[in-house]
């Protein structure tokens, strides 16, 4: 039998989620992956062709192996970032979000029409993403095509998979004068641009990326703008952004203007099929969540972000329960971490205290709600199958025919006594950090690498 099919065999434990509830951990499998880069075969030590499989790889010089307590994850897949709000990590998330929009959001964006600055920043960012295991992005850019492009370009040049949004935002009365699009035709007509400009850079790039219709959101943006974006995503088939209910001032908004629900806005406008992925939803009703279904519309949790911003809890298990698409994201620089493992720890202690509540004045029985706290399961379900499938991407699992799409996670702390999978993983759940990420695979491609990790 000839292995030439593969360009690479990783050899070792791995850990993939199976469902929102379930997980599946191998204590040794051989992971093929073809020269597209995806997995074409997965065999267990006990499997008749292990030994040749894995003899081949090993005198061809494809074979990788992994050192003692790392595991194979798949990457993570980050619904929500905010690239040029990298800088601002961590600043002034004790203000309104109104305010720090206006104060130090804005401005910030702003900024982004010097490129020499974009590249810079997005430079950085895409390799910090990265590093923290965070394969593929879904970004919102600034208002500035030139600068979105650098950041297409980092996702390039460091091979990662980015889905990037030229915002659009022309609403006079919610926009500063020194950012915003002048008008409706022209936010409408800069984001046709930047999809042809795109697509023109995709052209020579090993890891193509993908345009993302984002109307910032609806205080953002004109009836005008809103209409002509619907009809560019219906046109060219493309991935949609925006936010949704995030806090009462946006919810409200939507009521007082439009005399609609946030989320019937945006549908009415032809914002909400199903490649569109709208934030944060803290405050969306019932009704609001029949439509995203019957829509196919994803949401993007930030817990972090929501702990500041979003003055209610998002009911995940609820969400899972009711099959809504949902993931995972960081939403800097609303979210101070780069990570979704520390999104993934505060989306289990956020369910924690929605399940329990949070006044003490109150009797236990009337302190919590009936909305069950979710698992560590629920939250790696989360930053891996959710949000592959609300990016319609064959990725975040370790299955035959998905992408090979990869971090090698080493467990931070000695092992005492013989471990259960459950509580191995849920270890590497709580404790990964940047550190301990040795590895990251990107199609196939070694995209970040450590000291002493593997050993090829």
């Amino acid at each position: 039998m000839s292995f030439i099919q593969f360009s690479t065999v990783i050899d070792g434990p791995t850990i993939t989620s199976l469902g929102p509830d379930a997980i599946s951990l191998h204590p040794r499998q051989l992971i093929c992956i073809d020269h597209q880069g995806y997995i074409s075969r997965l065999l267990d030590e006990d499997d008749p062709d292990f030994l040749s499989v894995k003899e081949q790889a090993a005198q061809q010089d494809r074979l990788v192996t992994l050192q003692d307590n790392n595991y194979l994850l798949p990457g993570f897949i980050d619904l929500h970032v905010h690239a040029p709000q990298w800088p601002n990590a961590g600043l002034a998330l004790d203000q309104p979000l109104n305010e720090w929009l206006n104060t130090y959001t804005f401005p910030l964006e702003a900024k982004y029409q010097d490129v020499a600055f974009a590249k810079t920043v997005y430079n950085n960012l895409v390799q910090e993403l990265i590093a923290n295991g965070t394969t593929s992005a879904l970004y919102f850019g600034t208002i500035h095509n030139q600068a979105n492009l650098e950041l297409a370009k980092a996702c390039i040049h460091h091979q990662q998979r980015g889905f990037i949004g030229q915002v659009a935002m022309d609403n006079p009365q919610q926009t500063p004068t020194y950012y915003r699009d002048a008008s409706a035709t022209q936010a409408v007509n800069n984001t046709e641009k930047f999809i042809h400009q795109l697509t023109d850079l995709n052209q020579t790039a090993a890891l193509p990326q993908t345009p993302v219709i984002t109307p910032r959101f609806v205080p953002s943006c004109t009836p005008a703008s809103l209409s002509g974006l619907g009809d560019l995503a219906k046109k060219y088939d493309l991935p949609i952004q925006s936010h949704c209910s995030e806090s009462d001032w946006e919810d409200g908004y939507a009521l007082s203007h439009y005399h609609m629900r946030d989320a019937a806005v945006l549908d009415h406008f032809g914002l909400l099929t199903d490649k569109a992925v709208m934030a944060h939803g803290t405050l969306l009703n019932q009704t609001d969540l029949n439509l995203f279904k019957q829509r196919g519309v994803a949401i993007a949790h930030c817990p972090i972000s929501n702990a500041y911003f979003g003055n209610a809890i998002l009911p995940v298990s609820q969400l899972l329960a009711q099959e809504n698409k949902v993931g995972l994201g960081t939403d800097i620089s609303g979210g101070y971490s780069p990570s979704l493992y520390r999104n993934m720890n505060q989306a289990i202690i956020s369910s924690r205290l929605l399940h329990d509540g949070v006044d003490r004045q109150l009797p236990p029985e009337k302190r919590g709600t009936s909305t069950a706290p979710i698992t560590a399961k629920n939250a790696f379900y989360l930053a891996t199958v959710g949000g592959a499938t609300s990016l319609h991407l064959k990725a975040g699992q370790i299955k035959v025919g998905y992408l090979a799409d990869f971090q090698v996670v080493k467990a931070p702390f000695p092992v005492f006594y013989p471990q259960t999978p459950d509580q191995i993983f849920e270890k590497l759940i709580y404790h990964t950090t940047k550190a301990t990420i040795n590895q990251v695979f990107v199609q196939g491609k070694l995209v970040k690498e450590g000291q002493h990790e593997t050993q090829r």
